[in-house]
């Protein structure tokens, strides 16, 4: 565990810091918490790590044999009727929704959450004592780029049984909006509001759990509630409550003086906001939505929310993520514009010539990624011989054609000379769809590292349209071509 006074170091070192929110980060140190499930009633102790970048968020069931990891998924959801379940590889964690949006609230995007018993500690019903738990390990970023996924087009989500209406609409950065309405007179109609993720530790991460009474009585009835107290949750009265009801809470909660204040609230606490429960609905849809497992920018609005409603939006915008993410960073080609080197620049710098030269014009051009273009035409000499009936562009040339838009990148950023590159090793190729003629050939390469000793690996992708057709990781040699 980080000590009190590495902590303090570490704060007075970075508090000036800007925090980068295209980078990704994770935890400085270790830290520690201890507390009871709020429905098994164990005690639980739990501790945040640190994690390598594109670890994401997993829990680890210590207690177990194995030890068995599960990752914070929308599909390893198993039940969602007394908070967030997950389940996997034969372990199951419970109530993760207050640690989770602790983890989102403060921007950390890899940590591995031990823990040695199946429920997070209730602590007292909000994320608060988990930011605090985060603040004590210290934020460190990480060298690894945090890729966001914009939402393009309007997600919705409606359960008419509970009338639950959700949305995720385009934004330019993450927001949430909650309504809700339990025709309770205590509660009225309540909304709560988080415009920028880095309000949340001030504005959301105190709120507190909330239950209605005759919920309550439902709990204690069936034992559901063993680690229940009056300190963990805010309890709304929605009727008038007897002598003898008040005796047994006493009993119950082990209090000698239960009282219902005149605001409907069973807790002699008072409300840390005016519209609490509002806020903490706000905060169970950032720690389910963490379950996306992809960083987002969207606006949400959310009315009537609930755990089940939050996974099940979950899904959906997880659904919609993997079904465009091959068409992130998609190259828009516009044939009326004028490229950045045309044909007889090509000419120059590379050494091809008909029938292998295969790079018409440059697009796009920057130190780390080039965007070149191929029209295939009927008339290219290889359809003689390669499927006449039926002509296809060989897998093969694609990847020339690639490694030669690969090239112009490379020599460009090479010092005075003429160059010429030599294939070392393809990996990963893998062929999508077909190229036929007609189509025109987007071809991307971006570097995956720097350029070192005349080596050169990049990541290329051969699209039509929004469409992947070609892909494959290669590693050229530049050598510089005698006079």
């Amino acid at each position: 565990m980080i000590s009190p006074t590495e902590n303090k170091q570490y704060i007075a070192e970075n508090m000036t810091a800007p925090f980068n929110p295209d980078k990704q980060h994770t935890i400085s140190g270790e830290a520690s918490i201890s507390g009871t499930g709020l429905h098994t009633g164990i005690l639980v102790d739990l501790t945040l790590k640190p994690a390598t970048p594109g670890f994401g968020i997993q829990f680890q069931r210590i207690d177990l044999p194995g030890k068995p990891i599960i990752k914070a998924d929308c599909d390893n959801v198993t039940d969602t009727s007394r908070g967030t379940t997950l389940e996997a590889n034969g372990g199951k964690v419970c109530t993760v929704e207050h640690v989770l949006a602790a983890l989102v609230g403060m921007g950390i995007d890899n940590c591995l959450i031990e823990v040695n018993a199946a429920e997070m500690p209730i602590m007292d019903g909000s994320s608060e004592p988990f930011v605090d738990l985060v603040e004590r390990a210290g934020i460190v970023e990480q060298d690894a780029t945090k890729t966001w996924y914009s939402i393009d087009e309007n997600i919705y989500f409606q359960d008419d049984k509970k009338r639950v209406d959700m949305v995720a609409m385009p934004a330019a950065e993450y927001s949430v909006t909650t309504l809700i309405d339990f025709n309770s007179p205590v509660l009225g109609t309540q909304h709560a509001g988080l415009k920028h993720v880095s309000d949340f530790k001030s504005e959301i991460a105190p709120s507190r759990t909330f239950c209605f009474l005759h919920e309550l009585e439902m709990l204690l009835d069936n034992n559901l509630i063993k680690g229940g107290d009056l300190n963990n949750a805010i309890v709304v009265v929605d009727k008038p409550v007897g002598l003898v009801e008040m005796e047994r809470l006493k009993k119950i909660f082990n209090k000698e003086k239960i009282e219902v204040k005149s605001e409907g609230y069973l807790n002699n606490v008072e409300l840390r906001f005016p519209n609490e429960p509002a806020r903490h609905k706000l905060l169970d849809i950032v720690g389910d939505l963490a379950l996306v497992g992809y960083p987002i920018k969207a606006k949400i609005i959310a009315n009537r929310p609930g755990h089940s409603s939050n996974v099940e939006f979950a899904k959906k915008i997880k659904q919609y993520i993997k079904k465009t993410k091959n068409t992130r960073g998609v190259p828009q080609y516009d044939p009326c514009l004028p490229p950045v080197f045309d044909l007889a620049y090509i000419e120059k710098k590379l050494p091809h010539r008909f029938p292998f030269l295969l790079l018409d014009k440059i697009i796009e051009l920057s130190d780390t990624h080039i965007v070149g273009i191929k029209n295939v035409t009927f008339n290219e000499w290889f359809f003689q011989g390669h499927f006449p009936g039926n002509p296809v562009m060989p897998g093969v040339l694609q990847v020339e054609a690639l490694a030669q838009c690969g090239g112009i990148l490379a020599m460009n950023m090479s010092p005075d000379g003429t160059y010429d590159t030599y294939f070392l090793k393809i990996d990963n190729c893998k062929f999508k769809q077909m190229v036929k003629p007609g189509d025109t050939m987007i071809l991307k390469m971006e570097l995956s590292g720097p350029i070192r000793r005349g080596i050169c690996e990049m990541r290329g992708t051969v699209y039509v349209g929004n469409k992947v057709c070609t892909e494959a990781d290669l590693v050229a040699q530049i050598v510089k071509r005698n006079s």
